[in-house]
């Protein structure tokens, strides 16, 4: 037995649980029962996924709450708690039909009410991401228990593509309006509609999970229980895998150096598919309130000096491409990608980077260094922490001196968001279904919102790049909305507040025992419910 303790004692009874169906034919045996083992890396700071979008948080929350939609491989939308939705000609008002019967975890049924509480009341005020998200919602009316009426001041066409259980959790009214929702108790003991209850959270360890059996969906779940297991060595959570003790790890839990030996086993799938509405890119961010990187040639300086092919080829073993900007170019079939923009992966980046910091009035002194600096390492495993040497090293290279700093998540996102206290930070963030959910919040100075996480950290703005996201967030023609997000990678790719890297194409590790584990674009966000093992 290789788990101990309670843990053990859990699987052993699914294992019990397993056989059981077993008996009841094969049908039943290949889709009831059973424990799927996820890997989280590192472990969450939070359940609360209406106020963090750290990603383990949502890795553990999607799979307790629901969204109003859900979305396809093709990014369309699909019923979830709304069953239908219509648009009204002008943009500017959204009708949602719920989905009746269903009911939270203890019981209470769902309603227009906790729509409204959700949107009004939390993810406009206090969600990193929906307080742009929404930021047009004047109203979400209750005309009956059954129907909520988003009332916008402007047309906000992208409002569709942010409603997922991952992206905008629906709560419930009935448990979060009492309180203070920054600090509320059931964060940590979540209460949602999914199909997976909350049980447990033993620290360091693990949480557990439980098929809810009042799920909406018709025989839903299939599995009995999805556990998350935090395992902070890196060789432990390859080798958990490896002997099918966990069973999925996506996003990073894995480096990839081990994807690539676990991909040559018989009993491992990797799946590369399911990060379309996501889009990450790794990138650096820099403090430009904080000298030297309030001066523009230094960062542009740092963009010329990082090599994103070998960062590519020998950090992430291939699973991205090189970053020209903050719009990923999965955007290109939309039409708004623009690779016409400053071109800092040149062959000569490291004599640009010299002549660049010699004209910023920083030239090498006796000892060959420039300036001293601090490098706080992403704190989510493997790959940032020899991303973050580097990094140190390319930068040695055009005389900065950097000295790595790697702490906990929550130190980490307090230092970067809250306190400001940092020089620069390696990070990635989602570019997520549209410009406006992903981008903006990253580079429009709206989004400079100390204590809010992942949004602009960097605290740099620019008037025209602000106006004409703008625009863009209204845009309802395609080709000027095109223009206008083409003048704006220019803009910012110009003043360089981050030095793009790559755009990760983020391999997801699967126990082939287990079947229908990736089945939207929002990889393992998602909630397992057609989950099952063979």
């Amino acid at each position: 037995m290789r788990f101990v303790g309670r843990f053990a004692i859990a699987v052993l009874a699914v294992g019990v649980g397993i056989g059981a169906f077993a008996a009841a034919g094969p049908a039943v045996a290949q889709k009831r029962g059973g424990t799927l083992v996820q890997v989280t890396q590192p472990e969450p700071p939070t359940l609360g996924s209406y106020i963090s979008t750290a990603s383990p948080v949502g890795q553990v929350a999607a799979k307790v709450y629901d969204g109003l939609l859900e979305y396809g491989f093709d990014l369309k939308p699909i019923p979830s708690l709304a069953q239908s939705w219509t648009i009204a000609d002008d943009g500017r008002t959204i009708t949602f039909r719920l989905r009746p019967g269903v009911k939270f975890h203890d019981g209470r049924p769902f309603t227009s009410a906790d729509v409204q509480f959700s949107v009004m009341e939390v993810l406009k005020k206090v969600h990193p991401r929906g307080i742009n998200t929404f930021a047009e919602v004047t109203a979400v009316e209750t005309p009956d228990p059954m129907t909520a009426v988003f009332r916008l001041a402007k047309p906000a066409p992208y409002i569709m593509s942010a409603l997922s259980g991952y992206e905008s959790p629906m709560l419930p009214k009935h448990i979060f309006e009492q309180g203070d929702i920054r600090t509320h108790q059931n964060a940590n003991n979540p209460i949602g509609t999914g199909p997976f209850k909350f049980v447990e959270w033993r620290r360091g360890e693990f949480v557990r999970l439980d098929r809810n059996p009042d799920y909406w969906k018709p025989g839903l779940p299939y599995l009995d229980r999805v556990v998350v297991r935090f395992i902070g060595d890196t060789a432990t959570r390859a080798a958990a895998l490896e002997k099918g003790d966990a069973h999925v790890a996506g996003l990073g839990a894995v480096p990839y150096n081990d994807v690539k030996r676990l991909e040559r086993l018989p009993n491992i799938q990797i799946e590369t598919r399911g990060s379309e509405m996501l889009s990450p890119v790794v990138e650096l961010m820099f403090n430009t309130r904080k000298a030297p990187f309030d001066n523009p040639k230094v960062r542009q300086a740092i963009s010329y000096a990082i090599d994103r092919k070998f960062v590519i080829d020998n950090i992430w073993f291939g699973f991205g491409r090189p970053a020209t900007g903050p719009i990923s170019s999965n955007f290109a079939p939309t039409g708004l990608y623009s690779a016409n923009v400053a071109n800092y992966n040149v062959p000569d980046g490291v004599e640009r980077a010299n002549r660049l910091l010699d004209e910023a009035g920083f030239p090498r002194r006796a000892d060959g260094t420039r300036f001293e600096i601090v490098h706080d390492i992403t704190p989510y495993g493997e790959e940032w922490r020899r991303f973050g040497e580097y990094t140190q090293q390319a930068l040695a290279r055009i005389g900065i001196r950097a000295t790595t700093r790697y702490e906990d998540v929550a130190t980490w996102l307090k230092r970067t968001y809250t306190d400001y206290d940092f020089d620069m930070t390696s990070n990635w963030l989602f570019n997520l279904a549209d410009p406006v959910l992903g981008v903006h919040r990253a580079v429009h100075s709206r989004f400079i919102r100390q204590g809010t996480v992942f949004v602009n950290g960097a605290r740099w703005g620019d008037a025209r790049a602000d106006e004409l996201m703008d625009l863009a967030t209204v845009e309802t023609d395609a080709t000027r909305r095109a223009a206008q997000y083409a003048e704006v990678q220019k803009i910012v790719a110009e003043a360089a507040p981050l030095a793009w890297v790559l755009e990760v194409n983020f391999p997801t590790v699967i126990d082939r025992r287990f079947r229908d584990v990736i089945v939207s674009p929002l990889n393992i966000f998602t909630n397992f419910d057609r989950a099952w093992r063979e």
